[in-house]
């Protein structure tokens, strides 16, 4: 399997200085136990606010300037790890959507980390971050109807050759490349700045693998790793 290489706009360093990605794609295997993730998420959820990282909140803060940095507004919407610990702290759980999905979002939850996950076989080019200008596209759902908005200039999003797919760096996801169990190539992206040790993103990558090992043994994997 040949390794896929996000591409990053090199504005992305002046934005966020250290900013450090792993980039992790798998080709899916057979699956033979669907609640790998849904059990991961449980111990996340059930875990969070207990035997935190000591390094956990003030990287949070971190996305916080990021956002700032480029027109967002984290109090209304933060980064992806952000909002899932959010909803957690709020309602005790988050329910089961997809065993893959489960099972990244706990490596978030616990890590307070984004973990971004894509349906690479969906995508047109290579996947690159950049700022946008205005113009783009991206596909998303409102009053559960498909619509398209485009992000605003100066925005951070990720995107393809056909247009966004995931606005505010990390925030939301596009419904077009949106990963599932039936997905068979899978993209993993997770983004770290300087207040989280690197050792503790390889970790995190780690962590996710081998669930997805649980899940499907067998699945060929590659890894990237990007910092500016």
């Amino acid at each position: 399997m040949f390794p896929m290489i996000p591409r990053i706009d090199p504005e992305i360093a002046r934005l966020a200085p250290g900013f450090c990605a792993l980039s992790i794609v798998v080709e899916a295997a057979p699956v033979i136990d669907t609640l790998v993730g849904e059990r991961a998420l449980a111990r996340a959820c059930a875990a969070l606010g207990t035997d935190e990282a000591p390094w956990a909140l003030e990287h949070l803060a971190a996305w916080d300037q990021v956002f700032k940095g480029f027109g967002a507004k984290p109090a209304r919407t933060p980064c992806s790890a952000q909002a899932l610990r959010k909803r957690v702290l709020r309602d005790g759980v988050l329910p089961a959507i997809d065993p893959v999905v489960d099972l990244y979002n706990a490596i978030s939850i616990e890590y307070a980390i984004p973990v971004g996950g894509e349906d690479l076989a969906a995508y047109v080019g290579t996947p690159r971050l950049v700022i946008a200008d205005g113009s783009e596209c991206f596909d998303t759902l409102k009053e559960g109807l498909p619509i398209q908005e485009a992000p605003a200039p100066g925005e951070v999003v990720w995107r393809d050759d056909l247009g966004v797919t995931c606005r505010r760096w990390n925030w939301r996801q596009g419904i077009r490349t949106r990963l599932s169990l039936s997905s068979p190539r899978m993209w993993f992206i997770l983004e770290c700045l300087p207040p989280m040790p690197r050792t503790a993103l390889w970790e995190a990558g780690d962590r996710l693998i081998a669930g997805l090992t649980q899940m499907m043994p067998g699945p060929a994997s590659s890894r990237r790793w990007w910092s500016d």
